[in-house]
């Protein structure tokens, strides 16, 4: 079962299997140019820097698509469950939205409003306050 203390969610893959190679790859290169200056040695370093780079960019763009799906869905739920914050719908931040995420179709109005009134400092404050934790499995 899902909750707030347990919904964070690692990719085995990411990280820890490709991330710490490419670190670990990174630092190599590093002590490679320390120890033997180069222009191969400082041309290997901006690679590994470069890969660690790409592989970070690709993770960013996955959950910022992610969190657009997140956030259309939240619009969704939000303008049937309640049609009356429909015109407030765009005063949501996309962190509000993702953290209104997990609250359960019968919170999700009450919350929202207590949102909008600015009731929340932060989003993992939204969270804690779901009651009825609606579970995300897909999270990236």
């Amino acid at each position: 079962m899902q909750t707030y203390a347990t919904h964070r969610r690692f990719n085995p893959l990411f990280h820890f299997v490709a991330m710490p190679i490419f670190m670990v790859n990174l630092v190599l290169a590093a002590i490679h140019l320390y120890r033997q200056p180069s222009a191969t040695s400082a041309w290997l370093l901006v690679v590994a820097f470069g890969l660690v780079l790409v592989l970070g960019v690709s993770r960013q763009q996955a959950v910022t698509v992610q969190d657009r799906v997140i956030r259309l869905e939240e619009r969704l739920r939000l303008q049937a469950l309640a049609p009356q914050l429909a015109g407030k719908i765009d005063t949501f931040t996309r962190r509000q939205l993702v953290s209104l995420r997990f609250a359960s179709d019968a919170e999700l109005p009450d919350l929202a409003r207590r949102v909008l009134a600015g009731e929340f400092a932060k989003p993992g404050d939204i969270k804690r306050a779901v009651t009825t934790w609606r579970p995300d499995h897909l999270r990236v």
